[in-house]
Formats: C-alpha cells, sequence, structure tokens
C-alpha cells in the first residue's frame, strides 16, 4: 500500500469512527440492493426478506462510502466549506446510505426516523415500484442530474468552485467516467481556475479496474504513467493503493494522509495567491493537487461466488449474489456479508443509529 508521505492526526479513536461510519454505510448499502424486511437481521435470513428482483450497483458504492466518511472527518475538523461531486452516479446506494447516517435524508423525508421501521422503508424502497431508482436521481437529496449519464462530473464541480473562493470540491471519477470525451476534457478545467478568487475543485480519482465486463483504461497504467499523465494536465497526484483488501485500517490512515496533504496545498495554493493580489500572468501556474485511489471493485463484498472471484473483478460491479431465491447458498452468503459489517453494534435494539455514529456527522449547513 502505497500514499503521500505527509503526517495526519488520525487519532485511534477518529480512526474507529471512520471505520464505523464506513461499515454502517456499506450495511444500508447492502439491504437497500436486497432486503424488503428484516432490516436489523433479528432472525436468520429467509427468501421471504430478499426482493424478488434484485438490482443496483454494489462494485463502485463501497469506494464511495470510504471516501465520503473521509470527507466528513476534514469538514468536522477543518471546519471546512465542502461540495461532493460523485461521478459513479449509479453508485446510489452510498448517496442514500450516506444521507440517512447523517440525518439528512430524514429532514427532507420526514416520514424516515431514526428506528428499525424506517430502515425497513429505506430498504425496501430502493429500486422497488414505488420507490426510488437505483441511481442517483432527482429524489437523492443533493443531486442535480441523473447518474447513470456518466461524463459530466468534473464540469460540474469545476462550475460550483468558480466565484466560491471558500469552497472545497470534492469530485469522485469513477474510471469508468473518466473513458468518457466530457470527462477527459474536462481535466483541462484548471486552466480556468484562479486560486485568488475561485474555490478549488480536489479530483479524486477511483480506479477499482473494472467497468460493467472490461478492465478500465486508466487502471491498467501503471502508476508512473498515470502520474506523468495528470502531472501533464496540471495535477500533482497522490496516490493511494489498497494493495490487501484486509489491511482496512491502513487504507484508513493511507487516505487519511492523502486528504490532509490535498486540502493543506490547496490553503497554500490559494494563500500564496492571495496575499500577492491579482495574479499575475503566468505560463506555468501551480499544480493543484489529486488523489488517485486504487482499491478493490466490491471491497468487503464477496470474495468468491460459485467458485469464481467476485471482489477485485468485474462481477462485483451490480448484484453479486443474483440467485438468492434459488440458490440456498447465495442466501447464506447474503446473510453472512451483512453480519459481517456487524449491525448489532452500529443500531440500537429500536433500530437508531448508534451515538458513536454522530461523532463523524457534520452539523447543521455543513451536512
Amino acid at each position: 500500500m502505497t500514499a503521500t508521505d505527509a503526517a495526519t492526526t488520525l487519532t485511534d479513536e477518529r480512526l474507529e469512527d471512520l471505520h464505523r461510519w464506513w461499515r454502517a454505510a456499506n450495511y444500508l448499502s447492502v439491504g437497500q440492493i436486497y432486503l424488503r424486511d428484516n432490516p436489523l437481521l433479528r432472525e436468520p435470513l429467509a427468501g421471504e426478506h430478499v426482493k424478488a428482483r434484485l438490482l443496483g450497483h454494489w462494485g463502485t458504492t463501497t469506494g464511495l462510502n470510504f471516501i465520503y466518511a473521509h470527507l466528513n472527518r476534514a469538514i468536522i475538523e477543518r471546519e471546512q466549506a465542502m461540495l461532493f461531486v460523485t461521478g459513479p452516479g449509479h453508485g446510489g446506494p452510498a448517496n442514500v446510505a450516506n444521507a440517512y447516517l447523517e440525518g439528512t435524508y430524514s429532514e427532507i423525508y420526514t416520514r424516515f426516523g431514526d428506528d428499525e421501521d424506517s430502515l425497513r422503508e429505506l430498504f425496501r424502497q430502493f429500486s422497488y415500484p414505488g420507490g426510488i431508482p437505483s441511481h442517483a436521481a432527482p429524489e437523492t437529496p443533493g443531486s442535480i442530474s441523473e447518474g447513470g449519464e456518466l461524463g459530466y462530473s468534473l464540469a460540474h464541480a469545476f462550475g460550483a468552485a468558480f466565484d466560491n473562493p471558500d469552497l472545497v470540491v470534492a469530485c469522485v471519477v469513477g474510471d469508468g467516467e473518466a473513458e468518457t470525451g466530457p470527462l477527459a476534457t474536462s481535466w483541462q478545467s484548471t486552466a480556468f481556475l484562479d486560486p485568488a478568487h475561485d474555490g478549488a475543485v480536489l479530483p479524486i480519482l477511483h480506479l477499482n479496474g473494472f467497468k460493467i465486463a472490461n478492465p478500465t483504461v486508466l487502471a491498467r497504467r501503471p502508476e508512473d504513467q498515470v502520474r506523468k499523465y495528470f502531472e501533464g494536465l496540471g495535477y500533482a497526484p497522490r496516490f493511494v493503493t489498497v494493495a490487501d483488501p484486509s489491511a482496512q485500517a491502513q487504507a484508513h490512515r493511507d487516505f487519511a494522509a492523502a486528504l490532509d496533504d490535498c486540502l493543506e496545498e490547496i490553503a497554500a495554493i490559494q494563500r500564496r495567491a492571495r496575499e500577492a493580489g491579482e495574479r499575475a500572468p503566468s505560463s506555468t501556474p501551480e499544480p493543484w493537487p489529486m488523489i488517485v485511489f486504487r482499491s478493490p471493485k466490491g471491497w468487503t463484498g464477496p470474495a468468491t461466488v460459485d467458485g469464481k472471484p467476485v471482489e477485485g473483478t468485474w462481477r462485483a460491479h451490480q448484484v453479486p449474489l443474483s440467485a438468492i431465491h434459488e440458490n440456498p447458498e447465495h442466501l447464506a452468503q447474503l446473510e453472512a456479508w451483512m453480519r459481517s459489517y456487524r449491525p448489532e453494534e452500529l443500531f440500537t435494539h429500536d433500530g437508531a443509529r448508534s451515538p458513536e455514529l454522530s461523532r463523524l456527522a457534520p452539523a447543521g449547513t455543513a451536512a
């Protein structure tokens, strides 16, 4: 696992907060894709608890949940005004799960409380008749476009940063999305960003290796080539690579260090430009930081299904266990998968979010 050499102030308590939030968001995401009942697994999982038709995208969701947790930490500890733009819009379960955990979902949809019935409805409505789509859609808090049409996230991020000097826009770019024409062109937008008067965009290129059925181009490139490519576009990449899926604590430390380093560098670039007054034209503007995050597709999901590898492959893209009602082994795997997040530690007996989760939830307008 490689990452920036910058130190971070990530304490053991904050590490536990990050991991707890990530587990909770992953649990809620899997529940949305699969369950219509038994949301807290109070009884052994049975076929009637699972939706008859399974539709959703798991592969990118766990990475989005991971990044979201870390951005929350930055918002709280730095009192940073931040906007989260997610390019992989088909990772809809992540956006809903995190909005629910921080309380935003219940503020908008007041029928959702903090109890077991609300969890049941949260799961049941996802990709279900009369419910919500599987993509990030207008029903998703904060969504401005239908999430199945990829390629526009970075352009939206720069548009939000222009003339907003205090704002940092963290933009997750999926590696399949990065192959689209609009996204490939949008990297050039740093040419228009003025650190004296504008906010900043922090691109987070999420390389999980695969599209729906094929490897992705940038993920196949060695790190040195990726570095040189983005340096040529005006960026200074920080790399966080998850080589061992089980080394989750180290992944949190590495990503936290890279994120802190990037935010410090953004602040330094802006400070230098603003102290100098009107920026003089320069043929060599300072490179802006970005993060290249390599993690397994479908991280923390089933490693194998029916003897075939899933985690870290294209098979994790949508629904890893798709024959729940026909195959008892799939049902048992789903239950083991969901219990691996230890929901009894994340939610109270009544289904409320554990008090510890609130430590990583931004409050008020920062949420």
